[in-house]
């Protein structure tokens, strides 16, 4: 295979996980960009950060970006090339808001659109970016758009007798009437630490509570249920009471604004939170006052788009 194009544009959503019971399954792609423009050349690379995270993230082969555009040309069997990029960052480092997911889709894709999309589809870029994360539930809504549902199983062994782990996707698109709102704390925290904050176990009780809301959750989002339940159906007893010591301010302000009735919840790992709905002009004076950045968002239906082009 070979390069069709030698320079590639993307935008990528940032994204929320979880959104309350769905917990490393449930995701949703918000109007919030990076944008990544990339120039295949014959010689080093050069990454130059604009916006969040300038003069802090690698500006070299280190960069996540360049990592995953280094993957998705090994795996389409493409020789490597010099890479001159330019990102501007919007989505927050370390907030919950799928930041590192939006790096690793952005790199693949611009792998995609070096060689053209028909050598890397939409599930392909789904898989890669799901092995190199980790887990799903943030990089199916950026590479998708939308609400996902994501899920990773394993597939019958092959003759040769590995068996393959396989993330699957289910998407759909929100009533409009559902219009997120993000509130970004003045500090950050490493996915990592919210994950070792999480008990080993749960109880049963838990357990049944969140199925039921996740279920809910996942009518509502797909129009099948009134969005009049997204308080009851945004409710989680798994991992959000457990992660409250981590980022005690984001809790006690999820708690806050649920007993204003409003479906919010922390935003992935945190420590944004997310409401899916509307604050009022006070709440978001208030939120502001205290130090948290308000943004009013849409529901990201289109996911990663690309623009490539060969240089005439």
């Amino acid at each position: 295979m070979r390069l069709v194009n030698d320079q590639v544009t993307v935008r990528v959503p940032a994204t929320s996980a979880n959104l309350g019971p769905g917990y490393d399954s449930y995701g949703l792609a918000l109007s919030m960009y990076n944008e990544v423009s990339m120039r295949a050349t014959t010689g080093s690379t050069r990454v130059q950060v604009r916006g969040v995270g300038a003069g802090e993230l690698p500006d070299g082969e280190d960069n996540l970006i360049v990592r995953a555009l280094r993957a998705g040309l090994d795996y389409l069997d493409v020789s490597q090339v010099g890479v001159d990029m330019v990102t501007t960052n919007r989505i927050p480092q370390g907030a919950g808001l799928g930041s590192s997911a939006a790096a690793i889709v952005a790199g693949l894709s611009i792998a995609r659109g070096l060689v053209g999309p028909e050598a890397m589809p939409d599930q392909t870029v789904f898989q890669l970016a799901t092995e190199l994360e980790g887990h799903p539930d943030n990089v199916a809504p950026a590479v998708f758009g939308g609400a996902t549902f994501a899920w990773i199983t394993t597939e019958a062994p092959k003759s040769n007798g590995t068996a393959e782990q396989v993330a699957r996707v289910v998407r759909v698109e929100p009533p409009e009437t559902i219009k997120p709102t993000v509130l970004v704390p003045p500090y950050s925290l490493a996915t990592r630490e919210a994950r070792e904050a999480l008990p080993r176990t749960v109880a049963h009780p838990d357990a049944a509570f969140n199925v039921g809301r996740a279920g809910l959750l996942a009518l509502v989002m797909a129009g099948a249920a009134d969005t009049r339940y997204l308080f009851e159906a945004t409710a989680d007893k798994l991992h959000q009471d457990a992660r409250a010591e981590c980022m005690p301010a984001s809790h006690a302000l999820v708690t806050f604004l649920r007993e204003q009735g409003l479906p919010a919840v922390i935003s992935g790992a945190g420590p944004t939170v997310l409401i899916l709905g509307e604050l009022s002009a006070q709440q978001q004076e208030d939120a502001a006052a205290s130090g948290w950045r308000v943004h009013r968002l849409d529901v990201c239906n289109q996911g990663t788009s690309i623009e490539a082009r060969r240089k005439s």
